[in-house]
């Protein structure tokens, strides 16, 4: 029995290895960890259970066979915790044929994927490969075919993160592009279907591989990252964060941390956070991080369209997803990119049952021929598709200007929000003031004294929330200081929300 037993621990101390002490030792000078280190760092210490260790390839083309088999083929798979919650996670090994996927790769992974499924469980997938195995041809890209599919199914009723952490070329970015977040690594990581070398040959462009898919490009251009860290160890570090706001899938709610933070609290700074002038920007940042449970916020997409705010925070303990207008960028206008940004955040609060905090400062959608050619019509109705279709609890803020469609589409009454708060110092119309009396009194405009009196008579009218209160768009005029009592007050009644659609097999979002 003794002498099995070491065989077993030779065996598992083989595995372990990965393809070696030389190459992993030219991972760490890429300033890169191993593929079990980045395990060990996302999980609770020792709560790892390895699967399909021993695996190895099955290939005999090329060469295949005579060459070495190095047990788990290219990937480490298994589950473990992350604060106590179980996680599912695959994380690809660069030090082993480069992390290329093969057919037993694929199936480890599938593996993987299939029993987070059952156990209704996250899954992270951690990326360092290079694409497909070549040798083996169309089997490889069968197994890309399977864990695409998975990908599919996962989707809505388990979270699904992928952390890029290395090359992610050709067949391997399409899993991460339909999972529900990607982050990626600053200088060591980066994305794209076709690489320089083929870009070169085709476009005849020279561009490197930072530059085509770099996470400055993705984070800030593409959009396909939603942020990206200095190295692997603060990635995986926000990781194990990002996962505590996350609910373990569609049915179990958010979930519930201790918090030392009170309900009532109150921050008399706030009454004084809006300008006197409605032409000067505020940080909207600064409200939410007053408003939440102790500053806590995690930001989704940060330094992509800027003019809007997405990410997580708790309110009483609990997971809330906030959107939020952003004055101190392009005044806090809707252009494309805002509004796709929001759309998909808003899809996935819903789908997991994450309930959503809306503060709104919006002079409206940004005009102009870039952006009526670049689709505004159809981005912004995504937005507008998202906050109508979502049955969470919906929680909306305007702070100061919410004019023309942008008030509809940024969670107003009128598209199911269930409570609608306004400050004093909120302006809902059609549009600003000067540009409406310019067009309803035209024939004035050459008289300075009329267009002021008019002007004076708009914003009497509109630029107050007691025109929309009296109406009933809006519940209630709030204090500023008193917005986080209010916010935990409103959460607290819409806590066992329950809102019934049409029966349907899925719905047609203008994509």
């Amino acid at each position: 029995m003794r002498d099995i037993i070491d065989k077993l621990e030779e065996r598992r101390v083989q595995a372990r290895c990965g393809g070696g002490e030389q190459r992993i030792a030219a991972q760490h000078k890429r300033g890169k960890l191993t593929a079990r280190e980045r395990i060990e760092l996302l999980l609770d210490a020792g709560s790892f259970e390895e699967f399909d260790m021993f695996v190895q390839h099955r290939c005999t083309d090329f060469g295949m066979d005579k060459g070495d088999k190095i047990p788990g083929d290219g990937v480490v798979t298994g589950w473990g915790t992350v604060n106590g919650r179980t996680v599912f996670v695959f994380s690809k090994d660069f030090t082993v044929f480069g992390g290329s996927l093969s057919e037993t790769h694929a199936q480890k992974i599938t593996k993987i994927q299939d029993m987070a499924v059952k156990m209704r469980a996250p899954i992270v997938g951690i990326f360092d490969a290079g694409g497909a195995r070549i040798q083996e041809g169309v089997a490889a890209l069968g197994g890309y075919g399977e864990v695409f599919r998975r990908n599919v199914i996962a989707s809505g009723v388990i979270p699904q993160i992928s952390v890029i952490m290395g090359p992610c070329a050709g067949g391997d970015v399409y899993s991460p592009a339909m999972t529900d977040f990607i982050f990626m690594v600053r200088d060591t990581s980066y994305m794209f279907v076709t690489g320089p070398d083929v870009v070169k040959t085709v476009t005849n462009e020279t561009v490197t591989a930072e530059d085509l898919g770099g996470a400055r490009v993705h984070t800030t251009k593409s959009s396909v990252a939603d942020g990206a860290y200095e190295n692997d160890v603060e990635a995986l570090l926000q990781m194990r964060r990002l996962i505590d706001f996350l609910p373990a899938n569609n049915l179990d709610g958010v979930p519930e941390w201790p918090s030392h933070d009170v309900p009532n609290r109150v921050d008399m700074s706030l009454d004084t956070l809006i300008p006197d002038n409605p032409n000067k920007p505020y940080d909207i940042k600064e409200l939410i991080l007053k408003v939440v449970d102790e500053g806590d916020f995690f930001e989704i997409q940060a330094t992509y369209a800027a003019n809007i705010v997405t990410g997580f925070a708790r309110v009483e303990g609990r997971t809330v997803g906030i959107v939020a207008n952003q004055p101190m960028v392009l005044a806090g206008v809707l252009d494309a990119d805002a509004s796709r940004k929001a759309a998909r955040f808003v899809r996935f609060c819903d789908a997991f049952g994450i309930p959503i905090v809306t503060f709104v400062d919006v002079p409206g959608f940004l005009p102009g021929t870039a952006q009526e050619y670049g689709g505004l019509i159809k981005h912004g109705a995504k937005l507008l598709f998202a906050y109508s279709e979502a049955t969470v609890p919906l929680v909306t803020i305007i702070t100061r200007k919410a004019f023309g469609g942008a008030y509809d589409v940024m969670a107003s009454k009128h598209t199911g929000a269930d409570v609608n708060y306004a400050w004093p110092s909120a302006q809902i119309a059609v549009m600003g003031a000067k540009g409406a009396v310019e067009i309803i009194f035209r024939a004035d405009l050459g008289d300075p004294e009329k267009i002021a009196a008019r002007t004076k008579e708009y914003e009497d009218r509109f630029m107050s929330p007691f025109v929309a209160a009296e109406r009933g768009y809006i519940d209630d005029v709030i204090m500023p200081h008193s917005t986080r009592k209010r916010i935990a007050r409103a959460l607290a009644m819409l806590r066992h929300k329950e809102a019934e659609r049409p029966w349907r097999k899925h719905d047609n979002i203008p994509l």
